[in-house]
């Protein structure tokens, strides 16, 4: 199945005055929920139920949560690694910085092998 996607004009924020570009945007086809995935999961399985693996999901959210919060990266194999990432204010010196200029913080994930090697061969499909 191939990546569904629209085309959008968006103008440039460093020059609002020139001419709109055109870029195309992933266009989803729905969403896969956390019960459908731990049914997926234990389809695949003959020793645990959907229920099982719904359990262990939920505390992987919470534990995950747990040492993000810790400020450590978490790596999940080949899947792929999550880390906290800041977007700040600039200060003049180092001394000058202090910790109210960081103004947002986001959970960035960074895929494995297995989904880097997906990424390169994705096939595109035009939607209207």
């Amino acid at each position: 199945m191939a990546v569904s996607y629209v085309i959008i004009p968006r103008t440039n924020p460093l020059d609002k005055l020139s001419p709109q570009k055109f870029y195309a945007m992933a266009k989803s086809r729905g969403e896969f929920t956390f019960r459908k995935l731990s049914k997926e999961i234990a389809e695949g399985s003959t020793t645990v139920s959907d229920t099982d693996v719904l359990a262990v999901l939920n505390d992987l959210t919470k534990v995950l949560r747990r040492h993000l919060e810790n400020g450590e990266i978490v790596r999940f194999g080949d899947f792929g690694a999550f880390q906290i990432t800041l977007s700040s204010d600039g200060a003049e010196t180092e001394e000058k910085f202090h910790s109210a200029m960081i103004k947002s913080a986001k959970v960035t994930f960074r895929p494995g092998i297995d989904l880097k090697e997906m990424l390169a061969t994705l096939k595109y499909e035009k939607i209207k």
